[in-house]
Order: structure tokens, then sequence, then C-alpha cells
């Protein structure tokens, strides 16, 4: 090609792709940062190490070229290990495939149904409180590889046998070894952000995860790590037999689970992406369809749930990306590493990626969030702990269940707010003002409040101040208007609420 031709070919590459310098620039920067992580969550998962490469593949070339929110990156996430850890231990790992193929399907009917907006209304503090108790789970069951020891199945097991396995690991040489290698992941993890920007540019998790590999191979540290079996062996398409076991209430359970916290976390990254940068917003329908569709196609190939990530998305951000070129780019480069470069996966150490995850895990317990609805919002800061609790203590999918009926719950008495205005002048009638929405849940506080008036002069109540007046309260009103009056009292003045075609004022006698 002539040198004219040749400048023509960049200059209309360049009109096409004003931003491809920046775009392929920021992809090499999440590729550095999601490698690391897609391996440590397939492992920390139960499952071979190439399954979490093959779900970051497809959230880069898959979802990453659909349309929703174009800056955030998806792939395999810490906020579903415990779960899908579960799964695979109670169903096997051939009904992986089942159970994030019918998730993916229901994310694309429900994005097609234009539900998508509709996970913003879930309680901020049920998500958070969600990913607190993932994060506390997470933390406990990556100690024990840590400690080159097997994690105990529950979390509640997970949490007491922490002392006794610390106690086991300080007198065996090789758990210390594997202890060590974790403390030091953590700790430049931790030291990271303080170095100069130019050491920075390295992504933390990669140079963390490369300084122990650099560790065990000069020290010949005695520690475990990872098995590799190869890309195509790795892949667990699901069976046909599998579909059978659909309609097992434990995998209905399970669907919903990964569902509910695969879109809600997605959704809610969405949300925070959007903070970050002044480019086009997200659809949120459309990213649920987006969503759903990656997560269809690791169900046929049998690999992880995706959601999108925000650790990779901001790294994205951060780096000056521009468009969904640099996501999808990441994706490539992720192919390219599982295709030519298997074999150093062989060389991570397993303690480093328990590390990382301890750390990316302890992320997401929000305690300076938790101390600062204590002080603003206790019943919010309430929600959020109980679930945590609820998730650590009985399992992923009934903490989010309790969490979100507390929620209601909460909601429900704070909407049933109710405020009582006595004007007494001493003699004469007693003017009482209700102001709020009367509804059965604050039924005795209405009563013990009226029930507290003179009880030998006249009422007046005034209920036109309420929003909502429920059949409960109103019979309740009524029923002390009229023990009120039996003593031959003057009988109590209501007047009642505004009604659909009725004024303000209508009085009503007791």
């Amino acid at each position: 090609m002539s040198a004219p031709a040749d400048r023509r070919g960049r200059a209309g590459l360049i009109a096409r792709h004003p931003h491809l310098r920046q775009d392929l620039t920021a992809s090499l920067v999440v590729f550095l940062v999601a490698l690391p992580l897609c391996v440590g969550v397939a492992v920390a998962s139960g499952v071979p190490a190439e399954l979490g490469l093959v779900t970051g593949i497809v959230g880069g070339l898959v979802t990453g070229m659909m349309r929703g929110s174009s800056l955030q990156v998806s792939g395999p996430a810490a906020g579903l290990t415990v779960l899908v850890f579960e799964a695979v231990q109670e169903h096997g790992l051939p009904m992986l495939g089942v159970l994030v193929l019918v998730t993916g399907l229901l994310q694309v009917l429900m994005g097609t149904l234009r539900l998508g907006r509709y996970f913003r209304a879930i309680s901020l503090s049920v998500v958070e409180g969600m990913l607190a108790g993932i994060g506390l789970v997470l933390v406990a069951g990556q100690l024990y590889p840590a400690m080159a020891a097997k994690a105990p199945d529950s979390g509640i097991a997970k949490m007491a046998g922490l002392p006794s396995g610390l106690g086991s690991a300080l007198g065996d040489g090789e758990a210390l070894a594997s202890l060590g290698l974790c403390a030091g992941t953590i700790a430049v993890l931790v030291l990271w952000k303080h170095l100069p920007a130019r050491v920075r540019a390295l992504p933390g998790p990669l140079a963390a995860v490369g300084l122990a590999m650099l560790a065990v191979s000069v020290l010949g540290l005695p520690v475990a790590t990872v098995r590799v079996s190869g890309l195509m062996d790795a892949l667990q398409p699901p069976p046909l037999s599998a579909f059978g076991e659909l309609w097992h209430p434990a995998v209905i359970g399970t669907i919903v689970a990964f569902t509910l916290i695969a879109s809600a976390e997605s959704l809610f990254s969405a949300a925070a992406v959007d903070r970050l940068h002044d480019g086009p917003r997200t659809s949120y329908d459309k990213e649920l369809i987006a969503q759903g569709t990656g997560n269809a196609v690791c169900g046929v190939l049998g690999a992880l749930p995706m959601t999108a990530v925000i650790v990779r998305s901001a790294a994205n951000v951060q780096a000056g990306a521009r468009t969904k070129l640099s996501r999808v780019a990441h994706g490539v480069w992720l192919l390219l590493f599982a295709a030519l470069l298997p074999g150093v996966l062989e060389y991570i150490p397993i303690p480093a990626l328990a590390g990382v995850l301890i750390y990316s895990g302890a992320k997401l317990v929000p305690l300076r969030q938790l101390a600062r609805l204590w002080r603003e919002h206790r019943g919010e800061a309430l929600v959020l702990a109980v679930t945590a609790v609820s998730i650590v203590a009985v399992g992923m999918f009934e903490g989010v269940l309790v969490g979100l009926a507390l929620a209601v719950v909460k909601a429900a008495w704070e909407a049933s707010h109710i405020r009582l205005t006595v004007v007494d002048k001493g003699a004469g009638p007693v003017d009482a003002y209700l102001s709020g929405n009367a509804t059965f849940l604050r039924l005795p506080k209405i009563l013990d409040s009226l029930e507290s008036l003179p009880q030998d002069r006249p009422i007046r109540l005034d209920l036109s101040g309420l929003l909502h007046l429920d059949h409960a309260c109103r019979s309740a009103l009524e029923n002390w208007a009229e023990r009120h009056s039996a003593d031959g009292t003057e009988p109590v003045r209501m007047t009642s609420p505004v009604r659909p075609g009725e004024r303000a004022g209508t009085p009503t006698a007791g």
C-alpha cells in the first residue's frame, strides 16, 4: 500500500473511532485488573480457574458489545462467589450452566418487560446488607485457603472455626508460609494506593499477585498453586439431563437468588459508574438485557454467572475510556491470554488469590456507612445489619428475603406516621387534630392518646389533616366517640378526612 493510501486509511480509522487510543489504553488497564480477579473468583467458587476467564471474555465480547451502560465492565464478581460455591457443592458443576442460563433468560425477560428501572426501588440498605453479608462470608471462607486448610460449608461454621484453624496454622510450617504470603498480598493491596502515581499505573491486584509469584519462586515457599486443565477442557456445557432438575425447590430458590443479586448489583453498579463520567447515561432495561444475554451465553458454556463489576468499571473510567470499545477490547486480551498463555496460571499461588479476595470482601462491608446510618437513620442501619447477619447465619437467599421483609415492615411503619395535636383552653370543648396516616399499625397509639383526653368535656376531633384513614381506624374512632358520649356528655364531633368527591370539613356526629 502506498504512503498516501496508508495515511488515508489511518485517517479513516481515526474518523470512525476518534477515541481509539484512549479506549485501547483503558482496555489494557482493565485487562490487568480483571485477570487476577477472574481467576480468584473462580477458585473461590470451587470451579476451574479457566471458567472465570470464560465469564470475563463473554462479559467483554458479548455484553460489552450491547447497549445499556457504555463504560461499565462485566465479569465474574466476588458478590456471587459464596452463592456459586454453595450451588456447586449442592447441585454439582454440570448443574451450574443450567442455573446461569435460566438466570440470563429471566434477566432478558425482565429487561424486555421494562422492569429494570424497578430494581432501583430495592432498599439500598438491603443491597448494602446483602453485600456486607457476602463480604463477611467471603473473608471468613478465604482465610482457610490462606491457612492451607479446607473451609467448612456454612457461614456460621466458617466463622466459628477460625480461632481453632488459626491455632493449628501457627504450629504448621506450610500453613505459616501460606498465611504469610496471603498477609503480604493484602499488605501490598492496602499500601499500593499510597505509592507514587507512576508505580500505581500497574493495577494493585496484578502487582500483588505478581510479587507473590516472585516470592514463591525465589524463596521456594511450599504453597498451593492454581490447577490448570486447559480452556476447552474446563468448559462444562450443561447436559440435557440437568434440565430435569429445574423444578426442584432448591434449584428454583438458587435461580431466584442469582437473578435478584446479579441484576441488583449490575444496576446499582451502573448508577455508580454514571456518577464517574459525563458521557451517555445508562438505559437500565437495555443493560438488564445485556447482562441477561451474557449470562445466557455463560450458561451454555457452563461458566460462572456475571455481573457488572464496580472495580473494573471504575478502572475503565479512570483510565480514560470513552466508548464501549474499551470493554470489548479487554475481552479480546483475556481471550488471547487464555488461548496463548494458560500455563502462566499454574504459577499463581492460591494464598495470593485468597488475599486479593479477602481484600475485596472486606471492602464490601460498609463499616463507615453503617456508623453514619446508625447516627442518622437507625431503622436503615438495622435493616442493613439484620440482612448481613441473616446471610451469615442462614444463607444467601434466606438472608435477602429477611432483609426485604424487614425493609417492607419498616416502610409500612414509617408510612403510618400520625400526629395528635390537642388545644385545651381549660374550659369548654377540647379541640384535637389528627394528621398523617391513620392505619391499624398505629391504632394503639391513637387510642391511647384519645383516651387520655378529658372525659367530662366535649371533644371536637378534626380528621381533615389525615392523608389516609383505613377501615380499622375509622371503626375504632367511632367506637371511642360512642364510649366517650355514653355518660351523657355532649357527643364527640368529628370532621372527616377528605374522600373522593367530598369537600374537607364535612361534620359527622359521634
